[in-house]
């Protein structure tokens, strides 16, 4: 399909979703929101789709939310349509894994769409940053929320509250971003990740997906009940057979995602 502010391709059984208005820097505007959702609707409904990588261009992964849709909105207004924020967590509730590849700017809108991702791949020229305050707002789409659960309160607090940016090394360090790569080769890095988890049995990469999110929201006690009796529901997976018996024999796996 033909999308007017994203480029969609597959990679084998990786899907790679390419935030597309350069000249706006991949500001996010409700259209874009309403493409994304509608790829990441097609990518779930689509087995021979394993993992989505989400990534912008060299300058920018997003520079932010589109101001010029936004700034002469009204409260009433913001109550009755919800702007940006009526469509966009679909990111969030994704079952596959999701990999934002970043390089260029991540601030504002842009930050706040790399943390719905499960994990944050950046160049070493990326910026992140929650600037809402600059222009006399707060962060609408999950930035005070995620940043500081990633982050931890005295630096989200630093970031939000000054609108500074953070380049790749501080969010490497602070636990931001997973890793951090050459602008020439970020991407391909993300790809790679990419189709290493698209070749593990796609029902277990589901259940780990789960528990790794479950346990930002759970005590300690509940989520090692819940991973225990995930590790047992395993044993019911013809994967895990294969799985193991390949380890025995020496050889790769050949899952069939059952």
């Amino acid at each position: 399909m033909s999308y007017e502010t994203i480029l969609f391709e597959r990679r084998g059984a990786v899907a790679l979703i390419t935030l597309n208005r350069p000249k706006a820097l991949n500001a996010l505007c409700a259209l874009l929101f309403d493409e994304l959702n509608e790829v990441v609707d097609e990518v779930e409904a689509d087995d021979e789709l394993a993992v989505i990588v989400i990534t912008g261009n060299d300058k920018a992964f997003a520079a932010g939310a589109d101001i010029q849709e936004m700034k002469d909105q009204t409260y009433q207004g913001m109550l009755s349509d919800n702007g940006l924020t009526k469509n966009c967590d679909r990111i969030s509730l994704c079952r596959k894994p999701v990999i934002a590849a970043v390089a260029g700017y991540a601030l504002g809108g842009g930050c706040e769409l790399a943390m719905m991702c499960d994990f944050i791949i950046a160049a070493d020229n990326a910026r992140f940053g929650q600037p809402e305050i600059t222009i006399g707002t707060v962060p609408g789409i999950g930035g005070s929320q995620r940043l500081t659960g990633l982050v931890g309160k005295a630096k989200a607090m630093d970031m939000c509250l000054t609108g500074r940016m953070m380049d790749a090394e501080e969010a490497e360090r602070t636990g931001l971003v997973s890793r951090v790569e050459p602008l020439a080769s970020y991407l391909e890095v993300a790809l790679d990740a990419a189709q290493q988890i698209a070749g593990y049995s796609m029902p277990v990469v589901a259940i780990l997906k789960q528990l790794v999110n479950s346990s930002l929201e759970s005590s300690l006690q509940l989520g090692l009940i819940n991973e225990r009796q995930q590790f047992k529901a395993t044993f019911a997976l013809d994967d895990q057979k294969e799985g193991m018996v390949a380890f025995s024999e020496k050889r790769k796996p050949m899952f069939t995602h059952r």
